[in-house]
């Protein structure tokens, strides 16, 4: 039998919310200048107010790829991406698996276009947007280095072509 919720309260408050759920309540708030990263095991706790982590206990291509059909199936926002330029430099035999992980993440982004930039520059970028604009990282269980893939949010009606025409208009 279950127990009688007291008023104002229902079940699913009791409940923790899983990942995804976070993901699928935030994805709407969320518009051009929000972040989501979805990070390696390692990837520090940050201290700016404006930065969420949450850890997912997830495997690292299944959060990127979840991200990915999140994001396309709205139509408020798309995603300039970026992971860390050392990726591809970091050799097989320093972190076993790293080849294969390279493999699988082309494959996923296929057919878009991804922003290769160092490690701490794309950290400049988040936490410089953090003091204004939310972030939030979806920490996985993977440990190989520099495998953070960040998405950065962008106007998913509005190109930055029409913006151009728009600013040139205003002269």
């Amino acid at each position: 039998m279950a127990l009688p919720t007291t008023i104002g309260q229902s079940n699913n408050a009791r409940t923790p919310q899983t990942w995804e759920q976070k993901l699928s309540r935030r994805l709407p708030l969320f518009g051009h200048r929000n972040w989501i990263v979805v990070a390696d095991a390692a990837y520090p706790a940050q201290s700016n107010p404006g930065i969420e982590t949450i850890v997912t206990g997830a495997h690292h291509l299944q959060v990127v790829r979840t991200i990915l059909d999140c994001i396309e199936t709205r139509t408020h926002v798309r995603c300039n991406v970026y992971v860390d330029r050392e990726l591809e430099f970091v050799a097989g035999h320093d972190a076993p698996g790293i080849l294969e992980f390279r493999e699988k993440l082309a494959d996923l982004f296929s057919s878009k276009t991804i922003q290769r930039l160092p490690h701490e520059q794309i950290i400049g970028k988040l936490d410089q947007c953090a003091h204004l604009f939310r972030v939030l990282i979806l920490k996985t269980d993977l440990t190989l280095p520099y495998t953070s893939v960040f998405f950065e949010l962008d106007c998913g009606y509005w190109s930055a072509e029409a913006e151009e025409r728009l600013r040139k208009a205003m002269q």
